[in-house]
């Protein structure tokens, strides 16, 4: 439900280190919310909300200025729109139509969002523009044959829409492609989130529900072993609300080998009338804000900031420490390629790829 045209704005940002120019993307509504992105990687930047006082605060991690987003050291994927795979794809290979693949390893011996250079260190053409449901933008770019190892020329576009609604506001991600020859595809989106607005508190004590009753289990590595198990009676059971940091120490074996949650949740539940299931429910109990997900992707990556390790500084001058943010990827499964139980990620040539995710957020 829109209840305001708001305003789209786009504004010189800055340049690539190969001297392509970076553009900065404001959707605005009225009392001070709004979200930026820019087209280097499709990337959020900012999400400024109210809390329970009517303070808005920034609720992701990032950076003031385009620089680090250039390089993973300094942005690890914040706000990043992950392709062509998101997650990781073991050894960095798989075979398609008898045809084996190999995509360029940059996480330890595996491939991790596309490799090397994914869709996050790529300039896409943007377009802001005012919809019916609220001030948007649209980032397209053309992935050719063979960029990363992956087969296919690929159009993809990524769509962000802020709108609001009765109760708070809505941001919308809709992403759409297809391929002129068979391919694996899995897009996600990479925000960090920290709902007290003050990312050096943490996100430990945020509650977070999943609507999952089953997650994947991984090995070394992070890649999944291919079993899927049962969250109840473990450390990953989230189905009722729970700080998060009420068992990220544990030393259950599934969370110590990847240092906390960095998990796929197989998403339970029916789809509503818009082809969205309840993924997740994220809530500050300080600030009151509160954050909803709703996803058409069969699979929600739970990942508690675990490889934040305080050399980062971010906006405004903040560190970014282990578990500063919290990633609600929805995606399809890691590895799935190698996987042929899992739901496929296979894109086939007269196919169109599209998925949909909406963050409602409101205070409590």
């Amino acid at each position: 439900m829109s209840m305001g045209a708001g305003r789209a704005d786009r504004r010189h940002w800055g340049q690539t280190p190969a001297g392509e120019a970076i553009h900065l993307y404001t959707l605005a509504l009225p009392g001070g919310v709004q979200a930026t992105m820019t087209d280097f990687g499709a990337t959020l930047v900012s999400v400024c909300l109210p809390d329970r006082q009517g303070a808005v605060g920034d609720v992701i991690l990032g950076h003031d200025q385009p620089g680090p987003y250039a390089d993973h050291a300094t942005s690890p994927y914040f706000g990043a729109t992950i392709g062509r795979y998101g997650n990781r794809i073991a050894g960095g290979a798989f075979t398609l139509d008898g045809q084996a693949y190999q995509i360029p390893v940059n996480d330890g011996e595996n491939a991790l969002h596309g490799g090397p250079e994914g869709f996050d260190l790529r300039v896409w053409y943007g377009e802001a523009r005012i919809t019916p449901d609220g001030p948007a933008v649209t980032f397209t770019r053309l992935s050719p044959s063979g960029e990363m190892g992956f087969p296919g020329s690929l159009r993809v576009t990524v769509a962000y829409t802020l709108s609001s609604t009765v109760d708070g506001y809505t941001l919308s991600i809709d992403y759409h492609a297809v391929t002129d020859a068979p391919t694996v595809l899995n897009l996600t989106n990479h925000t960090y989130w920290n709902l007290t607005a003050n990312p050096e508190s943490g996100i430990l004590a945020h509650d977070l529900t999943v609507n999952a009753a089953s997650f994947t289990p991984v090995r070394a590595g992070g890649i999944p072993t291919g079993e899927v198990h049962d969250v109840a009676g473990t450390p990953f059971d989230f189905r009722t609300p729970r700080a998060i940091g009420e068992w990220v120490a544990d030393t259950h074996a599934q969370l110590s080998v990847v240092g906390g949650y960095d998990h796929n949740y197989v998403l339970d539940g029916p789809l509503n009338g818009a082809g969205l299931r309840e993924a997740a429910t994220l809530s500050d109990p300080h600030s009151g804000r509160e954050m909803r997900v709703h996803t058409t992707e069969p699979g929600l990556q739970v990942y508690s900031g675990n490889f934040l390790d305080g050399t980062i500084t971010g906006k405004h001058g903040q560190v970014y420490a282990k578990h500063a943010g919290l990633c609600l990827e929805t995606q399809h499964f890691p590895d799935s390629p190698n996987h042929p139980a899992f739901p496929s990620t296979r894109l086939e040539p007269g196919q169109e790829f599209t998925s949909r995710t909406v963050h409602t957020f409101r205070v409590r």
